[in-house]
């Protein structure tokens, strides 16, 4: 397995920290990528496949758009543009709240949760090839360090 210095031909890094930051960026690209590639037969983008499964998770409740903007892993998404792509494709219902007017519910239908089963089997099998090379215990000890290098621990 190749190192990051050899992966973008740098020789070497200025600190540890430097390193680690390259490396974590270069390595999420690198699994957006994956990632990416895989949903694109299905027609979603992550950032759809990423509503869609926050509103599978609500189980049948509907969300607003200001909560799925808040549980987005991509906080820079224009969340009201994707659901409006989603519902284009008749993956998710966009009704008006029937007791509050300025409210917009936002659900999951049968043809969006279908798709969405398709597509996280293949995500799944995704992320077992991404991480075959860890161990149940790296992984954890892996998303241990993400949390502390955000202050999150």
């Amino acid at each position: 397995m190749a190192t990051i210095e050899k992966v973008i031909q740098q020789a070497k890094f200025s600190n540890p920290p430097h390193r680690a930051h390259v490396n974590i960026l270069f390595t999420s690209n690198w699994l957006n990528h994956r990632t990416a590639t895989t949903l694109k037969p299905f027609g979603l983008s992550a950032q759809q496949f990423n509503i869609l499964r926050i509103l599978r998770g609500r189980a049948g409740k509907p969300a607003t758009v200001k909560l799925l903007t808040e549980r987005m892993l991509d906080k820079m998404s224009n969340t009201s543009r994707l659901v409006d792509k989603l519902r284009d494709k008749k993956l998710v219902l966009r009704q008006e709240c029937p007791t509050d007017r300025r409210r917009v519910d936002i659900t999951i239908t049968q043809e969006g949760l279908e798709l969405l089963g398709r597509a996280s089997h293949a995500v799944e099998q995704v992320v077992a090839e991404n991480f075959a090379t860890l161990t149940s215990e790296d992984a954890t000890q892996l998303s241990h360090l993400l949390d502390k290098l955000r202050g999150e621990e």
